[in-house]
């Protein structure tokens, strides 16, 4: 890192986190219908991302991993913290987000998001492939689908896992009032990442960081999160997409919309201040510096100016600052590729859930 803090000029910031992602859904645009259309929550995960997961292999990981960085960079935002899950090809999935990443110049947390919905033995092998990669020095914490999907063995094992490697757990907790949340009770600290908790009552008597998904949660039908209430309760509230892609600005304002629709006096400060938690995983994000086409780079401004795109992305490395994004364009890869490779990938997904 050359310089964590450098001074920023009015039309630039340091680059935006996204708090929460799962990288793999990039290529799900355009995706098959699923057999029938889904009603409620549960048959969104099962008729759709549960297939979807199970379609992947190594090279689909790969380049939807690279299509999510590249779309991220583009957006002005420079760090992920990725939430995988590929029961078909777990063994060294996440050293592939990983790398994928670093070749665009995107920085990445990773976990595996064990489950039980695959057996004991699928587990087992996501509990391995989190440790294998934490054990080699990924940057990343332990994953956990939800805890309706783990048996209480599972759920423990992965937080002693964490534990051990001084790591927290990524989980997603009370996105449906199906989840059994309160299994986690006993369990959680203050470096787990706690994702959605729409339908946590105020005294869940959880720890650690919320990560609140606004376009998520509305498009999953799930209910609003009122994440007022968690920073009330003195718990720190973050910012993620939940695989919507990676447009932080963008994700922000619909923050902010969503809040003033629960309670008028909410201000752009509120969604802005959960936009910048998500730094907290990634410190060296704040020497990152994104130059944007607006003037000035005020929330106040922003939440009522659509369109707003980065000019130019510096990210700060141990060689210093090395420009990523300028002139409409990634400088270390080549874009048009990425999205051609990621187009032949997609299909290759499609024919797969269409059989």
């Amino acid at each position: 890192m050359n310089d964590p803090a450098p001074s920023l000029a009015p039309d630039q910031t340091p680059g935006l986190v996204c708090a929460h992602h799962h990288l793999y859904s990039a290529l799900a645009r355009g995706m098959p219908a699923p057999p029938r259309t889904p009603t409620e929550f549960l048959e969104i995960l099962e008729l759709v991302w549960w297939r979807l997961d199970c379609a992947l292999d190594d090279d689909l990981i790969e380049w939807s991993a690279k299509l999510g960085a590249l779309e991220a960079l583009a957006r002005g935002c420079t760090s992920i913290v990725d939430h995988h899950e590929s029961p078909n090809a777990i063994d060294g999935s996440l050293s592939i987000i990983a790398e994928a990443c670093a070749e665009v110049g995107v920085r990445v947390n990773c976990a595996y998001g064990v489950t039980d919905r695959h057996g004991p033995d699928g587990a087992a092998a996501g509990l391995a492939e989190n440790d294998r990669f934490l054990r080699e020095g990924g940057s990343g914490m332990v994953g956990i689908h939800a805890a309706f999907t783990c048996t209480d063995d599972t759920i423990a094992a992965a937080a002693e896992l964490a534990s051990n490697h001084g790591v927290g757990v990524h989980v997603h907790v009370a996105e449906g009032p199906a989840d059994t949340w309160d299994r986690l009770r006993g369990h959680t600290a203050e470096d787990w990442w706690l994702v959605h908790g729409v339908h946590l009552p105020d005294d869940h008597g959880l720890t650690g960081t919320v990560v609140h998904n606004p376009r998520s949660n509305m498009n999953n039908a799930v209910g609003y999160a009122r994440p007022t209430r968690f920073v009330e309760a003195g718990l720190p509230v973050a910012l993620g997409t939940d695989g919507i892609g990676a447009d932080m600005l963008d994700e922000f304002r619909v923050a902010f919309v969503r809040a003033r629709e629960h309670d008028v006096t909410a201000t752009p400060d509120l969604a802005w201040g959960w936009l910048e938690t998500g730094r907290a995983l990634f410190p060296d994000s704040a020497g990152d510096v994104v130059t944007w086409d607006y003037p000035v780079m005020d929330p106040w401004r922003l939440a009522y100016s659509p369109g707003v795109s980065p000019l130019r992305v510096e990210v700060d490395g141990p060689s210093g600052r090395e420009t990523l994004w300028a002139d409409g364009a990634p400088t270390r890869v080549d874009g048009d590729e990425i999205r051609a490779k990621a187009a032949e990938a997609a299909t290759r997904l499609f024919d797969r859930l269409e059989a």
